[in-house]
């Protein structure tokens, strides 16, 4: 066929001639290739017009070839019917860019019209007229995945072998962006897989994030992480309201029981009574209530992980057989004599002085060393104050979302406010303090005057009327019960024990009104 060059791209070629705007183009091409430039349509593009340019073209196109459907797309298409041209696709084979895809080699045709595989009715129904085609297979391992096509010479020439050289290089090009991109694209849906997957175990277990940004936070987290991977008992130690839970569920998410169930009993809230039915469980007729045999908490957590938090106020009389699972892995349930083995990883959690708890003789030094292989003690929101502005903003949009208002965030007085108040309660502290300035603001950020932190802190009082102009009285009552028990509890360090002996209270009512208050604890 008079005016046509065909070679295989896999065979050598002279060497290209030198060409410093070429060079200059090919070097700018890589540099974009090799850096964070993500857009693949938006650096395909860039790679066609140079070749458009340093191949004096009047119009090019660059066309993907779907490996399910064997047909080509053109990706990008330049010159003056370049959007019309994207309305079109190619069959495997079909014209000339579908015979450079199906064969991987590359063609120059200056007589379009004498080339038999020259397909016309795209430049008939679009009104350009073609008179030559430069065209070459953009290869991935000898596959062929697109093809780049010029056509036409602007200056009316005929496109050479040097052209062609040079279009083979810049589909080399183009090649090494897609395989880049889709590389990318499969990483970005690993990562997307994984963190939904996260997620996924984070909701079903009902577990949730750590937030934070100190140093602090950060190497408390790589501790945990790395005590994750073993099956040792761990004492969380810190202040009431540091979020020991939550470290505790991270021991969990990234353990190898993390598809088994993670049980929490908090020791604190459970009548010292029935604390020992509620671990271990009972047998039918153990005692009044008894109607029915029960699996205590041990037995739910098995193969999985057991949180007992507020280790510290179990019970001496509840004690040895606490030390007994963690000795011998065996529960033996209330009015019961058989024992039953379980596989549970325990983690306990205390804002006692549990060395001077053991001191003193109000818990056994045996059960303490069991439980304190790996202690991590998590410290006190005001030893880690880079942590409370990113607290503060996770809480507000928790709290923005629950109460559908439209907040955008915390004027600087606030953040002031609460970058200087001391927490002595700690994140929960602060998540309540959040919460009530969510209620109370009435516009769209969160002032100083919305938050009520403490005695004597600016717009309190005025805070705490607000709160309660316009709702009915029995909404109003539950609001001020619900914040005075909390206040109480925070001073108390969250312990339910002494906070109703300072209320004058049952610590079973304490418990019952902080569940029906719904009180984050």
């Amino acid at each position: 066929m008079a005016g046509v060059l065909t070679r295989s791209s896999a065979v050598a070629t002279a060497p290209l001639p030198l060409d410093q705007t070429r060079l200059d183009t090919l070097i700018e091409i890589n540099s974009l290739i090799n850096s964070n430039y993500t857009n693949l349509n938006g650096l395909l593009t860039r790679i066609v017009e140079s070749a458009m340019r340093l191949t004096s073209g009047q119009a090019s196109s660059l066309l993907l070839l779907d490996s399910e459907s064997n047909r080509l797309f053109f990706e990008v298409a330049l010159g003056t019917k370049g959007p019309q041209v994207k309305r079109f696709s190619l069959n495997l084979g079909e014209g000339n860019a579908g015979w450079v895809a199906e064969h991987a080699r590359s063609l120059v045709v200056n007589d379009v019209q004498a080339d038999e595989r020259f397909h016309a009715d795209i430049s008939k129904q679009i009104g350009f007229p073609t008179q030559s085609i430069l065209a070459v297979p953009m290869l991935l391992r000898d596959e062929c995945v697109g093809v780049i096509e010029i056509i036409n010479r602007s200056d009316g020439g005929i496109f050479g072998d040097d052209d062609l050289q040079w279009l083979e290089v810049f589909a080399t090009q183009a090649a090494i962006a897609v395989q880049n991109a889709r590389s990318y694209e499969a990483a970005q849906l690993e990562i997307g897989s994984l963190r939904r997957a996260v997620s996924d175990r984070q909701r079903q277990s009902g577990c949730h994030e750590i937030v934070g940004r100190s140093q602090a936070i950060k190497q408390k987290l790589e501790v945990t992480r790395r005590a994750a991977t073993t099956d040792s008992s761990v004492l969380l130690l810190g202040e009431s309201g540091v979020g020991k839970e939550l470290f505790a569920e991270q021991i969990h998410l990234h353990s190898e029981r993390s598809a088994q169930p993670f049980i929490r009993v908090n020791c604190a809230a459970i009548p010292e009574g029935l604390l020992e039915s509620e671990l271990f469980g009972h047998v039918k007729g153990a005692f009044t209530d008894a109607s029915a045999d029960r699996r205590g908490k041990f037995e739910l957590a098995d193969g999985g992980t057991i949180l007992l938090d507020e280790v510290g106020e179990i019970p001496l009389t509840v004690q040895p057989k606490l030390l007994r699972v963690l000795q011998e892995r065996v529960v033996e349930p209330v009015g019961g004599s058989e024992r039953r083995q379980v596989d549970v990883r325990i983690v306990a959690a205390t804002n006692r002085d549990i060395e001077r708890e053991v001191r003193e003789g109000r818990f056994r030094s045996d059960l303490y060393y069991r439980l304190n292989v790996l202690p991590i003690f998590i410290p006190p929101l005001r030893e880690r104050r880079d942590d409370i502005e990113v607290l503060a903003e996770h809480a507000l949009q928790r709290f923005r979302d629950e109460t559908k208002k439209q907040i955008t965030g915390f004027t600087p007085a606030a953040l002031t406010a609460l970058r200087k108040h001391s927490w002595p309660g700690n994140v929960r502290e602060l998540e309540n303090a959040v919460e009530r300035a969510v209620v109370i603001c009435q516009g769209e950020t969160v002032d100083e005057s919305d938050l009520v932190l403490g005695t004597g802190q600016r717009g309190g009082d005025e805070a705490h009327s607000a709160a309660y102009e316009g709702r009915p009285l029995r909404e109003a009552m539950r609001l001020f019960k619900k914040r005075f028990i909390t206040r109480a509890l925070e001073a108390h360090g969250w312990r339910q024990t002494q906070t109703a002996q300072t209320l004058g209270i049952q610590r079973t009512y304490l418990s019952r009104l902080v569940k029906e208050l719904e009180i984050r604890t």
